[in-house]
Formats: C-alpha cells, structure tokens, sequence
C-alpha cells in the first residue's frame, strides 16, 4: 500500500465545461498531512455550483468535490495519531485541488480526518462532513449560534426545557442538525419533511414532525410547539426564498431569534425580518469550512468526536446518511450531479472514485 504517482481524477478543464476523467498527481505530504486512498465521494449541491457558477475555482483544470471516506496510504512525518492501512471520512478543501474529493487520492491535514468506525460503510462515512460540519457551524461556532458543543463542560444540556426549529428535516443537512440538536439536550425537535420520513426522523430524534405540504404558515409550526415552551432559533437546511421567509415569520411570532442559513440571506427574508422593530430577528448565513484556522475549535473535536470505535457514530449518537451509490467511478461525477441538481429525497449520492 502506497501512494502512486499519478492517479485518475474527475476535472472540470475549462470555464463551462463538463468533467473529464484524466490523470494528475498529489504534491509532497506536509508534516501534518496524511495521504488517503479515496474509495466513496458524495455528492452535495455545491459541487455542481462551483462547476457551473465557477465560484471557488482558483484556475482550471479544476478538481471539485468536499466530501468523502477512504484508507490512509502515507503519512507526514508528525503524525501519530492515524497509522497506514485506517479507514477515515474527512471534508475536502474547497479550491484546493490536492485536497479535493473527485479522484482517487487526496492529502488532507490529519487532524481533520475522523476515523471510520467498523459498524459503518464507507459510503455511508462519506456522507458525513460537508452537512455535519455546516451544522456543527450553525449550532456551536460564532458566525452562528456560538452554543457550547455536546464535547464542551454542560454542552450537552444547553437545550434543556428548549425547543429546536430545524426546516426541512429530511435534507441532509437536515437529518444531522435533528441529531446535533439532541445531543445538545434539546427538549422539543421541530421539523418539517414529506409524511414518508416522518418515522425515520423520529428515529433520529425529532419529536414533532410537520407536513412540508401543509406546514406552511408560522401558525402551523408556533401551534405544534409544546405548550409552555418557546424557541429562539431556526436552522433552515433548505434555505430558499420561501423557507427563509417563514423562518423569520415564525420567530416573529415568538419573542425573535436567529434564522441560520445554508445558503445567502434572502432579500425578502431580511425584509421581513426588519418589518418588527419589537421583535428581533437575524438571518445568517453559515459557511462550514472546517479546514479554515478560523473554524478549527469546532471541526478538529468533531472529528475526534464523531469518528472512532468511541465516537457519536460508533455510539449509535448519529446516525450517517443513507447513500445512493452510482456505479461508474469517477466517470459517473456528471450522472452524480445531475441526480443531486434534480433532487434526491432522504439520501445522499455517493460515487466511488477507485471503482473500475
């Protein structure tokens, strides 16, 4: 087992282009660095927007791709902590291409990579990073809601006698914010998916899910909350016009709070929001870009939290997406992406890069 010295990956070659298979190599490991064997990538929305609204690329060829599961095959000369042969699931650099997901070997910084437990496939791990570190940005650092995490002193119980407001609880952002919120201790779980996951969320540990069809006023979420309780939060995982908005209203019918969002503030979210002077209500975007020196003190202990035979997942505390495998290696990035662009329900499309 070792590092090639080429090997194939999925790039975008020009500015509208679609992916092409071709080969490249990886630069010399850094001391902190670890070099991993690729074998399950999933996909997630901002893969086909970077490619087809060219943010984050910094020249081109460009290798895309932010999450993923695989083996480790080199290490830097300091690392202990991960040893040759370990499987781990990690979040991608966006715009750095050795640290990009749609290829067959990356380097990544080690303290970054969680350690896959036995239980899980790794393209179930694969499924993790990209919406557990953008709920993890939500929850506990401060561009969002700054709450202590379930890894800090008391940080399990700062929901207690609370209320989570989570839109959109089937999404994959979704589906880890109900787990986040639970193991923040959480009272109340508040969601809202098709009748078809309600079960399933259930499992997770929502205690009130609504019909996205029908739950479409702030009416419908304040009259489902339980009596005598409140919320001060909604993290909108679907973050559309429409989602924003009723984000804002329903915490206008309450005494205000926060709107965490995964995508830009919407104009006519913050609008609204700014309509009631007595009630105030901010609409923030989050970023979960964990590889940033800014976002380390939230991603490094989830990493060493989530992953290992002791961790959240191994624990049964957070449970992975359900993947949607498309066969074809890194030859099936475009079908991937299409599948993902048109909208998948209660699953995530993984590919596998290594896959003939």
């Amino acid at each position: 087992m070792s590092l090639p010295s080429s090997h194939k990956a999925a790039v975008v070659p020009e500015a509208g282009a679609q992916h092409q298979v071709t080969d490249r190599s990886l630069a010399p490991l850094a001391a902190d660095e670890i070099a991993v064997k690729v074998t399950a990538t999933a996909i997630n929305p901002v893969d086909w927007k970077i490619r087809d609204y060219k943010i984050f690329i910094t020249e081109y060829p460009a290798v895309l791709g932010s999450d993923a599961a695989g083996e480790v095959v080199a290490v830097g000369s300091s690392i202990t902590s991960h040893k040759l042969g370990e499987r781990v699931f990690f979040q991608g650099i966006l715009g750095k291409y050795d640290s990009s997901t749609f290829q067959q070997y990356v380097k990544i910084p080690a303290a970054l990579a969680a350690k896959t437990p036995k239980k899980v496939s790794d393209e179930q791990a694969a499924t993790f990073w990209v919406a557990g570190m953008a709920v993890a940005t939500g929850l506990y650092h401060n561009t969002g809601l700054g709450l202590p995490a379930p890894w800090d002193k008391n940080g399990d119980a700062v929901g207690k006698g609370k209320t989570a407001i989570i839109l959109g609880g089937s999404s994959s952002v979704g589906q880890y914010a109900i787990q986040f919120a639970k193991l923040s201790g959480f009272d109340h779980i508040l969601t809202s998916s098709s009748p078809s996951h309600f079960d399933y969320l259930k499992t997770l540990g929502a205690t009130i899910v609504l019909d996205r069809s029908k739950a479409t006023s702030a009416k419908d979420f304040t009259d489902a909350l339980p009596s005598g309780t409140s919320a001060e939060w909604v993290y909108d995982s679907i973050s559309s016009a429409s989602t924003q908005l009723l984000a804002v209203q329903i915490l206008q019918s309450l005494n205000g709070g926060k709107v965490i969002t995964v995508m830009q503030p919407d104009a006519e979210a913050t609008k609204q929001a700014a309509k009631d002077d007595e009630k105030d209500v901010a609409v923030t975007n989050i970023l979960g870009l964990g590889s940033h020196p800014s976002y380390r003190y939230v991603s490094e202990p989830l990493a060493a939290h989530v992953g290992g035979e002791a961790g959240y997942v191994a624990e049964g505390k957070v449970h992975l997406n359900r993947p949607q495998v498309v066969a074809g290696g890194l030859g099936a990035v475009e079908e991937a992406l299409r599948l993902n662009k048109e909208g998948v329900s209660g699953v995530k499309v993984v590919i596998r890069p290594n896959e003939a």
